[in-house]
């Protein structure tokens, strides 16, 4: 029987996953999911520490991934504004966009918590494989309407989501687009939303489904990672093994940070 051998590579690139930061719903309160909104002041001034905390530590990235929602969208820009990164390519891609809070998308999460309770709201929230209720195919809220999806199979839009939906999309996102670019060495930013970004983190540090309910990415704060590379005989089954990852920044600012998202999650 044929057995692959599997060494080390030389110098994969470095990746680094940034939540953007807090948006005009986040600061409301209110389920955002695929809906379109801006970020708040705090939001601006968290995309703005982020790129200037990138610049501090040396980082250069050849490629920026985000997904096509505009508080993504506006915080990688102010980021690479900070980091002085005028000529760098971006690639916006839906399979980043945050998970998709189907009929919940608008509304008060205090006010969802009171009408369904504690137990059934939170399940919607953090367990793994329980959706909201779904948004008809006419509203809205589901991409199908929205001119920006028109270019995607009609049948892999979401009318809601679950966190395993989420990994779903955004696993196949890492395999086809990322670990090609890192095993290059192309040092890669990704700019995106909680629950996409903890779907990756899922995927990269092998967490459980109860680990993973458990985590919080707080906002504005960039997630640096390196990598050992692995070649395989068989391309199909090249591989890239996390040697470290770790916040940038002040501790004591990632702690509050983390622990601001985590209040909000437990709302």
């Amino acid at each position: 029987m044929k057995t692959t051998t599997q060494t080390p590579t030389a110098d994969p690139g470095v990746l680094v996953l940034l939540r953007h930061g807090q948006s005009t719903w986040n600061e409301l309160n209110l389920f955002t999911g695929w809906h379109d909104v801006p970020l708040s002041a705090k939001g601006e001034k968290e995309a703005d520490d982020a790129g200037r905390t990138m610049r501090a530590t040396g980082l250069h990235f050849d490629i920026v991934y985000t997904s096509l929602l505009a508080r993504a969208i506006e915080t990688n820009r102010r980021a690479l504004r900070e980091l002085n990164h005028s000529a760098v390519s971006i690639v916006q891609d839906w399979r980043l966009n945050e998970r998709h809070y189907g009929a919940l998308q608008g509304l008060d999460k205090k006010e969802t918590t009171k009408r369904h309770g504690v137990e059934q709201t939170q399940l919607w929230r953090r367990s793994y494989d329980v959706a909201p209720p779904p948004v008809d195919h006419s509203s809205p809220e589901h991409p199908a309407n929205d001119p920006r999806y028109a270019h995607i199979d009609p049948a892999l839009l979401p009318a809601t989501e679950c966190l395993k939906d989420v990994v779903a999309r955004v696993v196949p996102f890492w395999q086809e687009v990322l670990v090609s670019r890192l095993q290059r060495g192309n040092h890669v930013l990704v700019v995106a939303h909680g629950n996409s970004l903890r779907a990756l983190v899922m995927h990269l540090e092998h967490l459980s489904e109860a680990t993973i309910a458990e985590l919080n990415i707080p906002t504005g704060v960039p997630r640096h990672y390196t990598f050992h590379a692995l070649n395989s005989d068989d391309q199909a089954h090249r591989t890239l093994r996390v040697a470290n990852v770790a916040y940038l920044g002040d501790s004591a600012a990632i702690s509050a940070a983390t622990d601001a998202v985590a209040g909000q999650a437990s709302l």
